[in-house]
């Protein structure tokens, strides 16, 4: 689940998931597995269409991770998010309220153009103000972004063949305050109608590779792994992640 409401969320989303999504690095998957723990994530969220014409509401938590309330508003190339949830906080064993907000225009036309803000309350300091660029086409889509005024990104993401989903992302990035630049590269092929494979290779030395395969028409099993080159000790350990996804739409007027 994104902490990032709204349409600003789908700005180099599609590059994002490919690289990144289901792989077992993440910081929080929905089950990952390594030889010392065990760490499970569940995400739940709710959305609820045209309250009003225009007007949507997005209810989701991240357990035990997160939770928000969200309202979104869209008019024709226009759109505007605002939300208000709590994040958790290991270092002081509490939960902090955010609130956030974000707005998009050029919704689905050929360029758009995005920012994000997000305040923790509790501080009153922003903790979070991104903005993005994006160029969008049928097989074709482009993306530049900053985050938090400290991480520059470029994006690609390329559509070779819609029917067999095979695709071809990439991501330049580079981290102001640690004077870091990485980049990545992953493809994914569809090789059965209910079965995709990825892989993904990083500057940083680090290659992954994901199997997803549909168990039923809403119902998503996955099964990675990512290996780090640079790992310094003797025997490198590799990272196994699994996860289940069950991804249902419903539509409340």
């Amino acid at each position: 689940m994104s902490d990032t409401p709204g349409e600003f969320y789908d700005i180099g989303k599609k590059a994002r998931d490919l690289l990144h999504k289901d792989y077992a690095h993440q910081p929080r998957p929905p089950i990952h597995f390594d030889h010392r723990s065990l760490k499970t994530n569940t995400d739940i969220s709710c959305k609820v269409k045209d309250i009003v014409p225009g007007l949507s509401t997005l209810f989701s938590f991240s357990m035990p991770n997160s939770g928000k309330v969200e309202l979104e508003y869209l008019n024709g190339l226009a759109g505007v998010s605002g939300g208000i949830g709590l994040r958790r906080n290991d270092t002081l064993r509490r939960y902090d309220p955010i609130a956030n907000l974000s707005g998009v225009i050029g919704r689905g036309a050929l360029f758009s153009l995005g920012t994000d803000l997000a305040l923790d309350i509790s501080t009153g300091t922003f903790n979070k103000f991104n903005a993005g660029l994006s160029l969008n086409s049928p097989f074709v889509i482009a993306a530049l972004s900053l985050d938090r005024l400290d991480t520059f990104k470029a994006s690609c993401y390329y559509m070779a063949n819609p029917l067999t989903q095979t695709a071809i992302a990439a991501e330049l990035k580079h981290s102001f305050s640690i004077n870091d630049t990485a980049f990545a590269i992953g493809a994914q092929q569809e090789l059965f109608p209910s079965t995709l494979v990825k892989g993904r290779i990083s500057t940083h030395g680090k290659v992954a590779a994901l199997i997803q395969q549909g168990l039923w028409e809403k119902i998503f099993l996955s099964i990675s792994g990512e290996v780090d080159f640079t790992d310094t000790r003797e025997i490198t350990t590799p990272k196994i992640g699994l996860s289940l996804a069950v991804r249902l739409q419903m539509n409340i007027i």
